[in-house]
């Protein structure tokens, strides 16, 4: 989930055209955990082949990648690595709230509550390791670079965009802003009319690009730092934050204290793994050992993967990768006719 500061940070809308020529780092377990919550049947079921694999994720990744390169986005995706021993706590939670969502799916889909057995079917979603695995070998064959950080995914996609490598970081976690990342887009794999959780109500959902520089700026912070000690005060996926202290209290906090410390002995609390979390966020380990190289998309074996191996129909996959060749052959021709009128 990463850290709530939502209320607190200044976001834009952009299209999705805006994104044209420029390099995104995507944290790819999150995106799979999008496509495997959103991409199911009516009473919440996962897509299965006939061996009983998920490939909810599969469908995901190929289509709105494929969008993504039709926009002139050039996408790398960062899988993440070993999760430091701090986080250990939140991902047993995921896991126990995780399993407590499939028991209540299942009696939801007992009683015949279509409605509430979708609903709970979304907060099940598990990553295995075939999920990841079969990502990856998608993404290659598509010719995505695929990057593999050596602990968190945001972190390294942080690392790359902080050094320009990538234009920003993708993540629907704002902790990529604590790991230093210039830009954060949000949304990108979610775009369009999506059902709001626990109601009949419908909202539109829009890409958005958030900055460092303004979110730190519009809350009178003076360094990414004190955004990282509002983040500790209010809880991450490292530390449990203070009873009582939300964003709006936390910023105040960190304001007139100017760092955690301070503010922590101005209210008499105390969180003793604090610095070990400034450390993550300030010094988490990261990777130069990634190339981004986008290659031409192997149509023979992404029909074989999908198709023969996942039982995918043929004739939508096909139809997508003609997409990404007609779009590839339209800026051939517009690029053709800009040299002729120059020779």
């Amino acid at each position: 989930m990463g850290v709530n500061i939502s209320n607190i940070v200044p976001v834009e809308n952009m299209r999705l055209e805006d994104l044209n020529g420029r390099a995104v780092a995507i944290d790819a377990y999150n995106a799979i955990y999008q496509f495997l919550s959103i991409i199911r049947g009516p009473d919440g079921t996962p897509l299965k082949d006939s061996y009983g694999r998920v490939t909810s994720h599969l469908t995901g990744l190929l289509y709105r990648t494929v969008n993504l390169l039709e926009a002139g986005v050039q996408p790398a995706y960062v899988f993440d690595g070993k999760p430091h021993e701090l986080k250990s706590q939140t991902l047993a939670e995921r896991s126990e709230r995780r399993s407590r969502a499939r028991e209540e799916w299942k009696e939801a889909i007992s009683e015949g509550d279509i409605e509430r057995a979708r609903c709970k079917a979304t907060q099940s979603s598990r990553m295995t390791n075939e999920i990841a695995e079969s990502s990856r070998i998608l993404l290659t064959y598509m010719g995505i670079p695929v990057i593999q950080a050596p602990e968190e995914g945001e972190a390294q996609a942080a690392y790359m965009a902080s050094k320009g490598d990538v234009w920003a970081a993708s993540s629907q976690d704002y902790d990529a802003l604590l790991f230093g990342a210039p830009r954060l887009v949000r949304n990108l794999n979610i775009t369009g009319r999506r059902k709001m959780p626990n109601s009949r109500k419908y909202r539109d959902i829009e890409i958005e690009v958030v900055e460092l520089d303004k979110v730190l700026k519009a809350n009178g912070l003076s360094s990414r730092g004190q955004l990282i000690d509002l983040a500790i005060l209010i809880g991450t996926d490292y530390n449990p934050g203070i009873r009582g202290i939300g964003p709006k209290r936390g910023l105040k906090l960190i304001q007139k204290h100017g760092d955690l410390k301070r503010a922590l002995e101005a209210i008499n609390e105390s969180i003793p793994q604090g610095e070990c979390v400034q450390d993550i966020f300030l010094r988490s380990e990261t990777s130069d050992e990634y190339s981004l190289e986008w290659r031409e998309p192997d149509r023979e074996k992404i029909i074989d993967f999908m198709c023969r191996e996942h039982e995918f129909s043929e004739d939508r996959i096909a139809s997508a990768l003609d997409r990404l060749e007609s779009e590839k052959k339209t800026k051939l021709s517009k690029s053709q006719v800009s040299l002729d009128r120059w020779s």
